[in-house]
């Protein structure tokens, strides 16, 4: 089969399982096809894997007194100061805060920058 047609099998068997618990019937059927003996209600569940779920770049949100500016993208694990001048030095932003004075930098970490003026 190769390494493709592996892929394959892996794929079909994982979308069969997942469909099962909303089309039982056709995922029984579908999974006999696959060549399994056994149900596929009684087949252990689909595991995942950590490495797949992380990002290598993070969308922070980049608000003045509230109101939605720009939005950064940035590696992530990137620190809170450098998201924060990256924040400042956008076009878009910098264009805001022209004529004000930042009194308060609000950053969660991963998601947003609020700059109060």
């Amino acid at each position: 089969m190769g390494v493709h047609g592996n892929t394959w099998q892996w794929a079909a068997k994982t979308l069969t399982q997942l469909i099962a618990p909303f089309a039982p019937h056709i995922a029984e059927e579908l999974w006999h096809e696959l060549g399994h003996e056994n149900s596929i209600h009684t087949s252990e569940w689909p595991a995942y894997d950590e490495q797949y779920l992380a990002s290598d770049t993070m969308t922070i949100v980049v608000q003045i007194n509230g109101k939605l500016r720009a939005q950064l993208e940035l590696p992530s694990g990137t620190e809170k100061e450098a998201v924060l001048q990256a924040a400042k030095d956008n076009d878009k932003v910098r264009a805001h805060l022209s004529e004000n004075e930042i009194k308060k930098s609000i950053y969660v970490p991963g998601k947003l920058v609020n700059l109060v003026i």
